[in-house]
């Protein structure tokens, strides 16, 4: 019977070393998934800047970046980060821009190099979100020329987007998939120009108006076209995303150690019941 009493006893050690374990296993878990990453892409909107190298945190991130360029999405920490433009092969020392700018985790954003003339170049940030209703598609126009003045979009004969003005970005717009003509109006010029795509269902599209009206480089008109963005849970990003656990660290752990005193509890009971039934002595 002594023996079973130590089997008890050796079953609550173990079942205690691993529910330690398991512990320990999370709370790193739990740090990672507090601090996050977020999403981050570029547009080259400057038409003063010409070809241009971007460096993030010291580390060069775009070589020979050129206006009217969109990157794809990068994950990257969240919190603050130097962002520092220079002309092309100058090297950092040479940047033009030099700003610090903050994203927080499990949110995508679009960040613009703007401005047309050495006086007024900078960064322009704007909060993304690529999440879609089922069997649809989504277009949102970003403003960065800085002399077209206000703008109206209209497609099908309806204005959709009224007064957009340099260094904003229109709401989102929901439309089933298809072709469409977007007429662009720069309402001081009194001059329209047509933009036209194919929608496809389950794709975000961002049009990019940049460069100069009557100016060089041209007024044009930049889309890019995207898909949801794997690994961003309850961002926006990702139309298929599926909600992760809300339970912190801190509610993990006194979890398993309600667990870990439940169990040791009840192996306890075990142990004391079979001291109990110990047939005493003749």
């Amino acid at each position: 019977m002594r023996n079973k009493t130590l089997l008890a006893f050796v079953k609550a050690i173990s079942v205690f070393l691993v529910t330690l374990a398991l512990i320990l296993w999370v709370l790193p878990l739990g740090r990672a998934a507090a601090q996050g990453n977020a999403l981050v892409r570029v547009v080259h909107a400057s038409p003063a800047a010409g070809n241009v190298d971007v460096f993030v945190d010291g580390g060069k991130l775009l070589s020979n970046f050129a206006f009217g360029t969109v990157t794809d999405y990068v994950s990257v920490a969240a919190g603050p980060h130097r962002i520092q433009v220079a002309p092309a092969g100058k090297g950092i020392d040479a940047a033009v821009i030099n700003e610090t700018v903050s994203v927080d985790a499990d949110m995508a954003y679009t960040v613009a190099a703007i401005g047309d003339s050495a006086a007024n170049l900078g960064l322009q940030a704007f909060v993304d979100n690529n999440q879609l209703s089922s069997g649809m598609a989504k277009v949102r126009v970003y403003h960065l020329s800085p002399n077209a003045g206000p703008v109206d979009i209209a497609t099908g004969g309806k204005t959709v987007i009224s007064g957009l003005t340099y260094k904003n970005a229109s709401d989102y717009l929901s439309v089933p998939p298809g072709s469409y003509t977007f007429n662009v109006t720069a309402t001081q010029a009194n001059a329209t120009v047509p933009v036209s795509a194919t929608l496809q269902s389950g794709m975000v599209y961002s049009v990019f108006a940049v460069g100069l009206y009557k100016g060089t480089p041209a007024l044009k008109f930049v889309v890019a076209a995207v898909s949801g963005v794997p690994g961003m849970p309850n961002t926006g990003s990702d139309p298929n995303a599926v909600p992760q656990s809300t339970a912190t660290p801190a509610a993990q752990l006194w979890l398993f150690g309600v667990i870990s005193l439940l169990a040791l509890a009840g192996l306890g009971i075990g142990a004391r019941g079979i001291i109990v039934r110990r047939p005493r002595s003749a």
